[in-house]
């Protein structure tokens, strides 16, 4: 089922919620920085395969959501729309362990939750979560754009990423072709994003605690390993789980060893369900 939600600031959010018979758990997927719901249509079936049913949006700035797209005005808005999402499942299942699974960007945006909100999933996982500056940003570097997003805020910047996000040829092909993928971004939306939410994230990373599963590939050209393993070794929960999986590429769950990883994520679920 598809359809728009509004979030707290009156954005009309695009969703689709795939519940299967018999389910188990719920996990609301938050996708990475230029994509779109339907890039997890595979994720989807498989969990749903295995009785979990899922609840996707389109984020801010992207896809079918309506808002200016490729421009975000405050990184904690992502917390805020993530809530929503949250708040639905909640009510519309409420008697179903409820998880938080965010690739990439859609990692920073979970652990941003997990900051925010500390009591209202059943635990995390993430994918190649950009939770730190990228090399490119770190320094000086970071602090300049930081100023310049103040005097051109909508300086288009064109999305740097799609060569390098998976091993799989016919993935990135599909990626550049895709109407929905966004090209570019503006510079307020990266200084938000990979400077100023980073930097939030690094100054309250000691006060995260829900139960996780942190995943990463070994060759990520986009998001290094460093940054899962900042996560895994700054985070004070005591139920935490890292795997770095081997010759691997930024978008582990379009590898071809998906399959294998999908069902480390179902596996993990189902050890924390009651």
């Amino acid at each position: 089922m598809e359809t728009y939600i509004y979030s707290k600031d009156n954005t009309k959010l695009y969703i689709r919620k795939d519940i299967p018979k018999d389910v188990k758990a719920n996990i609301i997927i938050n996708h990475g920085f230029a994509e779109h719901l339907n890039r997890y249509d595979y994720v989807t079936e498989k969990l749903n395969e295995a009785k979990i049913g899922v609840y996707r949006y389109d984020l801010r700035g992207h896809g079918r959501t309506e808002s200016p797209k490729g421009h975000i005005d405050d990184f904690m808005e992502f917390a805020e729309d993530a809530d929503v999402m949250v708040n639905l499942a909640s009510e519309e299942h409420s008697h179903l362990p409820l998880f938080m699974l965010g690739h990439s960007m859609g990692g920073f945006i979970t652990c941003l939750y997990g900051l925010k909100y500390p009591n209202k999933l059943r635990g995390q996982i993430f994918s190649g979560a950009a939770v730190r500056r990228t090399p490119q940003l770190e320094g000086i570097k970071g602090d300049i754009c930081n100023f310049l997003s103040l005097i051109l805020p909508k300086l288009k910047i064109k999305n740097p990423v799609s060569k390098d996000i998976c091993s799989v040829a016919k993935v990135v092909d599909d990626y550049e072709k895709d109407p929905l993928v966004l090209k570019e971004a503006t510079l307020k939306f990266y200084v938000e994003f990979l400077v100023k939410g980073t930097s939030w994230i690094g100054k309250n990373i000691s006060k995260y605690a829900y139960p996780c599963l942190i995943l990463h590939g070994e060759k990520d050209k986009i998001v290094p390993r460093e940054a899962s393993i900042f996560l895994y070794n700054n985070i004070k929960s005591m139920d935490k789980e890292i795997k770095i999986y081997d010759d691997i590429y930024h978008e582990i769950l379009n590898e071809e060893e998906k399959d294998k990883i999908l069902l480390d994520i179902i596996n993990w679920v189902y050890d924390r369900l009651d």
